[in-house]
């Protein structure tokens, strides 16, 4: 038997040390959390993506009582940029929730694994990686890869 180690690495920074773009792409995905549709879990989600391009889009999570048909922020957002520009990679996404009051959560929330999978294949697609910014009350995690959030992603090469 062999073990192997595996060492992820992110940074670890204030709201404060948030570049400009971040900041308002932050603004985006607060705004979107704000609009989510989360009646039964009170959970709500906002995600903002800074494309190649320059445009930023934001989405937030759908709930329904019929649990496995909502959708979270994080692939609302994707998909959304994906349709609206289909040729165009994203090159950040930040993802927040919000509590009741409307605070930022204490922790940043990482995604859970459906949306690992589904922002894994959007970066395999574009041939590049996409930094993830997960922001909770008091600081922010960066990632600066998508591997970094689920190192053995599942690809379209075991399907064959």
């Amino acid at each position: 038997m062999k073990v192997n180690e595996l060492k992820i690495s992110y940074i670890e920074k204030s709201h404060e040390e948030l570049s400009y773009s971040e900041k308002k792409l932050l603004d985006e995905a607060t705004a979107a959390a704000k609009k989510a549709y989360a009646p039964y879990s009170k959970f709500r989600v906002g995600a903002a993506v800074l494309l190649g391009n320059g445009e930023v889009l934001s989405g937030c999570n759908q709930e329904n009582a019929a649990f496995p048909s909502g959708l979270c922020a994080e692939r609302v957002t994707v998909f959304y940029a994906n349709a609206k520009y289909p040729d165009v990679a994203v090159d950040t996404l930040l993802i927040t929730v919000l509590d009741e009051n409307g605070d930022y959560r204490g922790e940043p929330v990482p995604p859970c694994g459906a949306c690992r999978q589904v922002l894994s294949e959007t970066e395999t697609r574009q041939g590049k990686p996409m930094r993830i910014l997960l922001v909770g009350k008091s600081k922010v995690h960066e990632f600066s890869s998508v591997s970094d959030l689920l190192p053995f992603i599942f690809s379209g090469n075991e399907l064959l």
